[in-house]
C-alpha cells in the first residue's frame, strides 16, 4: 500500500526566504521558529489510499445485528442516567439550599409530598403514554396527540365488546315489582373484599391476601379463611343480582372478572349491575320510595342508629339484628333473622352481606339487598334520606 505524504509550504515572505506556514500563521520570529520546530517533528498527517480501485468499502459477510434493539436499549440507558444524574444533583442542591431554613420536620414533610408528586406523575406516563411509547414503532412518534385521545379511539374499536350494566332505575324497578309479587330477590355486591376473599389460593397467594388486603378483618374475614372463600363463591351463583365494580384498578374489576374464572363462573350468566347500585339508587332519589309500604328488617352493626333514622322519615322498621361479627357469625345471625317478620332486609355487614342477603332470598323468599357503607352515611346523617 502506497502512502502520499504532503507538507504544505508557503509563499516566499518578502525576504525572499520560504517561511514555513503554521496554521495558516507565518513564522518569523524566532521564537516562533522553535515553535515550529517542536511542531514539526509532530506526526504529519497520512492519506490512505483505498484497497481498491473503485474506492468502495469492504464488507464482511454476516448477519446484520439488531439495531433497533441495539438503540433502544442505549436510549433507555441514556434516559435512565440522566434522569438519575438529574434527580440526585436537583435533590442534594434543594436539600443543601432549604436545610438552612427549615427544621426537620419541614424537611421530612416537603421531601415526601415531592415524592408523592414524583410518584404520581411516574404512575401517569407508566400507566399511560409509557404504555403508547412501548407499542409504538422505534422511529414512530404521535405529535399533539393526548393519550386520552388514544385511548378514546381505542375504546372506540371495542363497541361491539362492551358488556352493559343494568342501571340504578332498572334494579330499583326489578326490586318493586319482587315486592309487589313476593318474589325472592337477592341484590348482592362485590367490592374489594369480596375480591380478595375469593382469590385466595386461586388468583393470589394467602401472603398476597394478606398484603392487598390489610382491611379483611374489619370487613369479616380472617385470612387464610377458604370456608368463606367457597360460601362467598355458592352464594354469588345463587344471587338474583351481582353488583360488579366498575373501577379498573387491581384488586376491584381486573381481580373480580379473574377470580370468577378461576371458580369456573362465566360472568355473562350473572346478572350484573355496578357495586355501588345502592347509592346510585339512593342519589337518584328511589330508596324512600322502594322501602315506605314494606316491612325493613335491618341486619348489622349500625342497624340500631339507622333504624331511628328511617323511622324519622316514615319507614316502617319491623326489627333488627345486631352485631354481625364476620362470616363465622352467618349461621347465628340467619338464625336471628328467621324470627322476624319483614317484606325487605337491608344488610351491612362487610362480607357476610353477600351470603346473608343471598340465604333470605333463598331460604325465606323475601328480598333482601346488600346495603353496605351506606347503612353508615344514612345512620351518621352524612345524608338525608328523601
Amino acid at each position: 500500500m502506497k502512502l502520499k505524504i504532503k507538507r504544505k509550504v508557503s509563499k516566499q515572505s518578502a525576504g525572499g526566504k520560504p517561511s514555513q506556514s503554521l496554521y495558516g500563521k507565518q513564522i518569523n520570529s524566532s521564537k516562533q521558529a522553535k515553535q515550529s520546530h517542536v511542531l514539526h517533528k509532530l506526526p504529519l498527517k497520512l492519506k490512505r489510499k483505498p484497497d481498491n480501485k473503485q474506492g468502495k468499502r469492504n464488507f464482511t459477510r454476516g448477519k446484520a445485528k439488531n439495531t433497533k434493539r441495539f438503540r433502544s436499549s442505549i436510549v433507555n440507558q441514556m434516559l435512565d442516567e440522566s434522569h438519575s444524574k438529574g434527580y440526585q444533583s436537583g435533590f442534594q442542591d434543594g436539600q443543601s439550599k432549604m436545610s438552612n431554613n427549615l427544621t426537620s420536620e419541614q424537611i421530612h414533610e416537603q421531601s415526601y409530598n415531592q415524592g408523592h408528586l414524583d410518584g404520581h406523575k411516574d404512575g401517569l406516563y407508566a400507566g399511560g403514554d409509557g404504555i403508547v411509547d412501548s407499542l409504538l414503532p422505534f422511529d414512530a412518534i404521535l405529535p399533539e396527540i393526548s393519550i386520552r385521545h388514544i385511548i378514546e379511539a381505542g375504546i372506540g374499536q371495542l363497541h361491539s365488546q362492551f358488556f352493559i350494566l343494568q342501571n340504578a332505575e332498572q334494579i330499583t324497578n326489578r326490586l318493586r315489582n319482587a315486592l309487589d309479587t313476593k318474589t325472592p330477590f337477592s341484590l348482592v355486591r362485590i367490592g374489594d373484599g369480596e375480591v380478595l376473599t375469593m382469590a385466595q389460593e386461586t388468583v393470589l397467594s394467602i401472603d398476597q391476601v394478606r398484603k392487598e388486603g390489610k382491611f379483611l378483618s374489619y370487613a369479616g374475614v380472617d385470612v387464610p379463611d377458604l370456608a368463606a372463600r367457597d360460601q362467598l363463591v355458592s352464594s354469588l351463583k345463587q344471587a338474583t343480582v351481582v353488583g360488579i365494580p366498575k373501577l379498573r384498578n387491581f384488586t376491584y374489576q381486573p381481580m373480580a372478572f379473574q377470580a370468577l374464572r378461576a371458580h369456573g363462573i362465566d360472568y355473562h350468566s350473572l346478572s350484573l349491575t355496578h357495586s355501588l347500585v345502592n347509592y346510585y339508587i339512593f342519589k337518584e332519589g328511589r330508596l324512600a320510595g322502594l322501602l315506605r309500604g314494606s316491612r325493613v328488617l335491618l341486619v348489622g352493626n349500625m342497624a340500631e342508629t339507622l333504624s331511628a333514622v328511617l323511622t324519622e322519615h316514615g319507614i316502617t322498621v319491623s326489627g333488627i339484628v345486631t352485631p354481625v361479627h364476620g362470616v363465622r357469625d352467618i349461621p347465628r345471625v340467619m338464625g336471628e333473622v328467621s324470627r322476624h317478620n319483614f317484606d325487605l332486609a337491608l344488610i351491612s355487614a362487610g362480607v357476610s352481606a353477600v351470603t346473608i342477603a343471598q340465604r333470605i332470598a333463598t331460604e325465606m323468599g323475601k328480598v333482601a339487598i346488600d346495603f353496605g357503607h351506606l347503612a353508615d352515611e344514612l345512620a351518621s346523617r352524612k345524608e338525608a334520606l328523601c
